[in-house]
Parts: structure tokens; C-alpha cells; sequence
């Protein structure tokens, strides 16, 4: 790697940025993971290798090249001979099968398909379904080899690879120039309400993404960021691994987010910043204190939602808690500031990057009622391009729904804005029960119900009722040695909520359906309904 390779790549993308990076401080731990690590220099040195590997397989400038990979050195190596080609990086979900795993894969159209051996049995299920599709590349993983049947080849039609072979055997590709603005990445939706979409994100956007949040949380070189969510999610991709990138910092990578291994894999880490996202917070802190509460390096964390006990939560471990919002269609416009001056009940302030403002809403059926005083959805706009998804690909009709014609990404989070540009979220527009002719947030009756101390998580959807509408249900995973019981839970409710807030069912589960991303997916739960383990407070009198 030389300076003349530097000068020649592309400013504001992360093949620029890892360039930079190798030959300013080759010897820096750029990856770590549980399997080892990699210097910026040995990172660089592969991703470049790979990608004449890749090019030599049919991959170039626009190829889609769909990821079904575990998070691993490898897949980031994936990821950035990918970028370093100008084909697009495409990472989903390994946890998809059937007809799910079709349809991400149809809107991709990849024509090659990286994925490691121990999840090639899905894909099997599904290739010959899969037209685009002409090359397959196999990572081997610890045990791989025998946890899972080969994907077969279709009629012959799959050249098959092995992904070690070419990392080690590849010639140095040099880097693709083209626009900051092209396509670099597919990232699909969480389909936890609804079918997925794929937003197509820019080089700028992956660049700009980690440069941003890395100056907004002031990381640093020596700064180890450790994020157990997978990389097909903007939390790992671009707010960890290039944020690290753009600091000089290590990105730590965990296979999954685990309670009961948490800390002992942040200590073995030595993180310094972590990322939080969905009820893992509310998980951590309802276990057990422990006198190695404080046993660790960490200086701060980041996500949403942010507990209505954080100050407690800061006394006991010892480190502050900082909130943002953003969504991968729209970037992450709004951070708690890190001076601070953090206010209650609000997601932090609008940065300058950004703009962000609340669109009223439009009356529904039956002129239903506004959420609040100033509330309505959230719409987001970046300064400078790319700082939002270019579109959804192979879907015309909902680009055109979300994004208008100056350029406002319609979030479908409901908000309000106070006078200094803080934002306060009220819950997804799309996430409320209607009830006896109010619109109730679900968001809500989660808080609610979570704020007893007996629950670890939960999730309220609405379920059909007798009197038209709907009635809400409320799903909900207690504390270990709880012993709670329903009605004691419901007259808890019905003490600290208003009428129409208090659930009419509630069922006790062991645990929520989720995404690897921790996101609840609701429409499991919808689908399930009333079933002979729900409680019903009408019934019970």
C-alpha cells in the first residue's frame, strides 16, 4: 500500500479511509473478535487481495453480492473488497429461511452469494428459486463443515468457491473510482411489521455515517468499540466498524447479544464504548447487581430507547448512557449532546448535518384524534448529499412514499420538536392499537408495563375485537423468580395509566420472537392472537 494508492482512491468512502488508515498506523488493531484480530495494514492487505479474487469471479462496479455470514473477520473482509470494487454489498439476515429468504434475495438479484457452511441448508432450500445467482462462496467455519449440508448446485449451474482460498490467493486489485454517490450497500429493513425493503445506501453514506458519530461521541485512537449485533444492521456496520475506522479505533465484534455473557465479553474486549438498542439495557440492568459491576473499561454507551432510570443506571456501573435517533433509511440525525446537557425525555438534539422537522398528520378513518399537542411524524433531510438511503431497490412505488420531491425521508415515527432542536419520539406511526375510538401507542403500554420491576420485556399489539377495532394484548417476559401474576400486573396498570391505556390481555411468555437486531416481530405475535394462555381481565371479572 502506498501513497500514490491513497491519492488515487476516492475521498469520503471507507476504501479511502481503510488506505489512509494502513499506511498512517499499519500496526493499529483495526478488527478483533472472538476468533482473533486484524492490524489496518493486514485488513487493508486482504481486502485488497480478495477483491482481485472477487473480480476474477464475475464480481465488478454495480455486481450485487448478497453476504449470509455470521459476524467474523471475514465478513468485514467481504465488505470492504466489495467496496474497494465498486460492486455492492448486499448482508442479510442469517437467520431467514423460505419464502423470507427468497424474497430478500429476489429484490437483491445477487449474482454472488457468499455465505459460511454452517447456514448453507436455508439456501439449498431456496437456489434453485434464485435465477441471479451464479456463484457460490463458501466460508468455512469451526465446525461448519459437518453442521449443515452443502448448497447444492442447481442443474450444475453454481461455480462454487472456497472464500479462504481466494482471501490467500488474490492478486492486489487496485481501487474502482467512481462516485462517492454509487451504490455501495443493500440494507434490508427489519420486516418486524411488515415485508422488508432494501435501502440502498452510497459510499458517502458508509463513510459519512461512522466519520459523524465518531466526532459526535469524540472515539479516539486506543478506543476499543464493541457491538454484539450483527452486520447487516447500521448499528455494527457503519456506527461501529467505521466510526472505529474514522478514530483509529478497534472494532470489537460479537457473534450475538448474550445477558449472561455480556460483561465477560466486553472485559475480554477491554471495550471502551458499547452500543445498546431494544430491551438488551432494560436486560442488563434488571440482573442481579454484582460487585464486577464496575469491572470493566467502559467509558460510555449508546442507543435507544434510553430507561427512565438512567441516572441509576450510571451510578451503578459507572459510566454515562447517551441516546441517538436514526433509522438506516434516514441516517442518524439526532444525538444526545456528549457536554452534558442531555434533556429528559428526548432522543438529544439535532445535529448539524441534518435537518429534521414534524409533519402534522393527516386525519384517518373517522377523524381520529391528533397523538398530542405538536406531535407528528418525523421527516429528515440531510445538508450535504448522501447523508439518507438513495432509494428502495426494486421498489419505485415506496421510494416514492418515503422520499419526497425535495428530498424529506418520511420516517414513520411520530415526534415533536421543542424550540432548541431537541426531538422527543413518541412511538412508531404505524406501531398503535386503535381502541374505542382512541389511537393508543404501543410504544406506550410497553413503557408502562415495563416500568414494574417484576418484568424483564415486553411487547402490546392489538388483537380483534368483539365491539369492532381492536383490544390491546399485551406479550410479557418476567424477571427470573418473579411471581407475578397477571392480575396483579393489570390492577399495576390500571394504578398508573389512564383507562384506555390498560391492557385487556396479558399473556406471560418465556420470550418475545425477535430479529438478531432484538427487534420484537410483531406480526408473530398479531398473528398468534388470543390464544388459551392469555389472561383476559373481563373475563376475569
Amino acid at each position: 500500500m502506498t501513497g500514490a494508492e491513497t491519492a488515487t482512491t476516492r475521498p469520503g468512502t471507507i476504501t479511502a479511509m481503510l488506505a489512509e488508515r494502513a499506511e498512517a498506523d499499519p500496526d493499529a488493531t483495526f478488527l478483533r473478535t472472538a476468533d482473533g484480530g486484524l492490524t489496518y495494514a493486514e485488513a487493508q492487505a486482504k481486502a485488497a487481495a480478495l477483491a482481485g479474487s472477487l473480480r476474477r469471479a464475475g464480481a465488478g462496479p454495480g455486481t450485487a453480492v448478497a453476504l449470509l455470514m455470521h459476524n467474523s473477520l471475514e465478513q468485514v473482509i467481504v465488505w470492504f473488497a466489495l467496496a474497494r470494487l465498486g460492486a455492492v454489498h448486499v448482508p442479510v439476515n442469517t437467520a431467514l429461511v423460505g419464502a423470507r429468504l427468497v424474497h430478500v434475495l429476489r429484490i437483491a438479484e445477487p449474482a454472488i452469494v457468499v455465505v459460511d457452511d454452517d447456514v448453507q441448508a436455508p439456501l439449498a432450500d431456496v437456489l434453485a428459486e434464485l435465477e441471479s445467482v451464479r456463484t457460490l462462496i463458501v466460508h468455512r467455519t469451526p465446525g461448519g463443515a459437518t453442521a449443515s449440508r452443502p448448497a447444492a448446485s442447481p442443474a450444475g449451474r453454481l461455480e462454487r468457491l472456497d472464500l479462504t482460498d481466494l482471501i490467500e490467493g488474490g492478486d492486489h486489485a487496485p481501487a474502482h473510482r467512481g462516485d462517492d454517490l454509487d451504490d455501495a450497500t443493500m440494507l434490508f429493513t427489519s420486516g418486524t411489521t411488515g415485508v422488508s425493503k432494501a435501502c440502498v445506501l452510497s459510499h458517502r453514506y458508509l463513510a459519512r455515517q461512522g466519520q459523524i458519530h465518531a466526532a459526535r461521541f469524540g472515539f479516539r485512537a486506543g478506543d476499543v468499540l464493541y457491538s454484539p449485533f450483527p452486520l447487516f444492521h447500521i448499528d455494527t456496520a457503519t456506527l461501529t466498524v467505521v466510526a472505529a475506522l474514522s478514530a483509529g479505533a478497534t472494532a470489537a465484534l460479537g457473534r450475538r447479544f448474550s445477558a449472561s455473557r455480556f460483561w465477560d465479553e466486553v472485559r475480554a474486549f477491554d471495550a471502551s464504548v458499547f452500543n445498546f438498542m431494544g430491551a438488551t439495557l432494560s436486560i442488563l440492568w434488571k440482573r442481579d447487581p454484582t460487585p464486577a459491576d464496575r469491572d470493566h473499561r467502559v467509558r460510555l454507551a449508546w442507543g435507544v430507547p434510553m430507561p427512565e432510570w438512567r441516572d441509576a443506571w450510571e451510578r451503578r456501573f459507572g459510566f454515562p448512557l447517551f441516546q441517538v435517533y436514526g433509522l438506516t433509511d434516514a441516517g442518524v440525525p439526532v444525538y444526545d449532546p456528549i457536554d452534558g446537557t442531555r434533556r429528559t425525555g428526548t432522543c438529544g438534539r439535532v445535529i448539524d448535518p441534518y435537518e429534521v422537522r414534524i409533519a402534522p398528520l393527516a386525519p384517518g378513518p373517522g377523524d381520529e384524534p391528533s397523538p398530542g399537542p405538536g406531535v407528528g411524524e418525523i421527516l429528515v433531510r440531510g445538508r450535504e448529499p448522501g447523508l439518507t438511503m438513495t432509494r428502495y431497490h426494486g421498489m419505485p412505488e415506496a421510494t416514492a412514499e418515503t422520499i419526497d420531491e425535495d428530498g424529506w425521508v418520511r420516517t414513520g415515527d411520530l415526534g415533536s420538536l421543542d424550540p432548541d432542536g431537541y426531538l422527543a419520539f413518541h412511538g412508531r406511526r404505524s406501531d398503535s392499537i386503535r381502541r374505542r375510538g382512541e389511537n393508543i401507542s404501543a410504544y406506550e403500554v410497553e413503557q408502562l408495563v415495563e416500568s414494574h420491576p417484576a418484568v424483564l420485556e415486553s411487547a402490546a399489539v392489538g388483537v380483534p375485537s368483539e365491539l369492532t377495532e381492536e383490544d390491546v394484548k399485551v406479550c410479557v417476559v418476567l424477571k427470573p423468580g418473579a411471581g407475578l401474576t397477571p392480575d396483579r400486573l393489570h390492577r399495576y396498570c390500571r394504578d398508573n395509566a389512564p383507562a384506555f391505556m390498560v391492557p385487556r390481555y396479558i399473556e406471560f411468555v418465556d420470550a418475545l420472537p425477535k430479529t438478531p437486531t432484538e427487534k420484537v416481530e410483531k406480526f408473530r405475535l398479531k398473528r398468534q392472537g388470543v390464544t388459551p394462555a392469555t389472561w383476559d381481565a373481563e373475563r376475569a371479572g
